[in-house]
């Protein structure tokens, strides 16, 4: 669970767009570059993505 901070001037993403954004876990969690993730929402996946860089 976390929170998605988009980039600035994006206020939403729509189905087929991609964007690189930043997640603020908020619990540890074992995560590397490379990683593939699903973003879940109400028990529906409604994105997909692969870890870029982790950041302190």
């Amino acid at each position: 669970t976390g929170k998605v901070k988009l980039p600035e001037g994006v206020e939403m993403v729509m189905p087929g767009d991609n964007v690189t954004f930043e997640v603020e876990l908020l619990k540890p969690v074992a995560i590397e570059e490379g990683l593939r993730f699903a973003i879940r929402e109400g028990g529906k996946t409604v994105g997909a993505g692969v870890v870029t860089e982790i950041l302190d």
